[in-house]
C-alpha cells in the first residue's frame, strides 16, 4: 500500500486509510523547526542508523555497540532542512528523549542485515540522498539454531558467511543526481581505507571515524569525523557533539548537491 506525506496535517497516510493512520511498524513524530525553505525543502531522504542483530539460536546473536545517535541526529538535521526522511533503524536501546523527534520522520524498524538490505531497496529508488549512518554486521551465522545451544566442555565452533554489502549494491543502483553518503569506522590507516571505500562503492561522500580517536565511535554523544568526497577533498574536525558532527555533514552533502 503506498504511503504519503500530508502536509496540511503533518501526518503520514496510506491510500486506503483514513487520514493519519500509520502502519504499524512507522512511528510518528512531531516537532517545530522546520525551515522555510532550503534546497532538501521536500525532498524524500533515506537514512540508516543503529546495528544489526544476526541470530545464532534464540538467544543469542551477532552484533555489535551501535547507539543509533549518529543516525537520528541526522535524520533530525535533515528534517530540519524541510526533507521528508525514511529513517531505517536497527535495534536500539535508547531512551524516548534521545530519539529523533520531528514531524518529517518516517521510522521503519528492522533487526536483521536481511532486514535492513531489503527496506533499503525499497526506498532507494525514490531517494534523492541516502546516508548509510547505520552499522551492519559484516558476517552472519551460516545456520540458525531453533534451539538454544547447551554449554558444552567443549569448545563451540561457528560457521560466519559474509552479509550483503548494501551500501555497494546501492551504489551499483545509483542513478543521475542521486546522492549516497557511506562511513568507515577504522582501527588503523583510516583514510586510506576510506578513499578505497569511496571509489569501490560508488560514493559521493564517505564519513571515517576511528576508534583510536578518544570520544569518537560508538555509544557516546560525541564523534570526530574526517570527510572525503566524490572529488578526493579531504577535510578533518575536531571533537564535536554528533548534533553538531550532523550539521557538518549536512552542510557537506547540500555542497555537493
Amino acid at each position: 500500500m503506498h504511503s504519503s506525506w500530508n502536509r496540511r496535517v503533518g501526518k503520514w497516510t496510506d491510500r486506503g486509510r483514513p487520514n493519519g493512520r500509520a502502519r504499524r511498524n512507522y512511528w510518528i513524530f512531531s516537532e517545530p523547526g522546520i525551515k522555510k525553505k532550503t534546497p532538501l525543502s521536500g525532498k524524500t531522504v533515506l537514512v540508516t542508523a543503529g546495528p544489526t542483530f544476526e541470530a545464532i539460536d534464540p538467544v543469542r546473536f551477532i552484533g555489535n555497540h551501535s547507539s543509533g545517535k549518529m543516525g537520528f541526529a541526522i535524520a533530525d538535521e535533515l528534517a530540519r532542512h524541510g526533507a521528508e526522511v525514511i529513517l531505517i533503524c536497527g535495534p536500539t536501546t535508547l531512551t524516548p528523549d534521545e530519539k529523533p523527534a520531528h514531524q518529517l520522520i518516517r521510522r521503519i524498524d528492522v533487526t536483521t542485515s536481511e532486514e535492513m538490505r531489503a527496506a533499503c531497496i525499497r526506498y532507494f529508488d525514490k531517494s534523492f540522498i541516502t546516508v548509510m549512518a547505520a552499522a551492519v554486521a559484516d558476517y552472519k551465522p551460516a545456520q540458525f539454531s531453533g534451539q538454544k545451544i547447551k554449554k558444552k566442555n567443549a569448545g563451540l565452533l561457528l560457521e560466519l558467511v559474509p552479509t550483503a554489502d548494501i551500501l555497494a549494491e546501492l551504489g551499483r543502483k545509483k542513478r543521475g543526481k542521486q546522492l549516497l553518503v557511506g562511513f568507515a569506522l577504522e582501527t588503523t590507516d583510516g583514510l586510506r581505507y576510506a578513499k578505497e571505500k569511496l571509489k569501490r562503492k560508488n560514493l559521493d561522500l564517505i564519513v571515517l571515524n576511528s576508534l583510536q580517536d578518544k570520544g569518537a565511535g560508538f555509544k557516546g554523544d560525541t564523534n570526530k569525523v574526517t570527510f572525503v568526497d566524490r572529488n578526493n577533498k579531504t577535510a578533518k574536525f575536531e571533537l564535536k557533539d554528533k548534533k553538531d558532527v550532523a550539521v557538518d555533514i549536512v552542510n557537506k552533502i547540500l555542497e555537493l548537491l
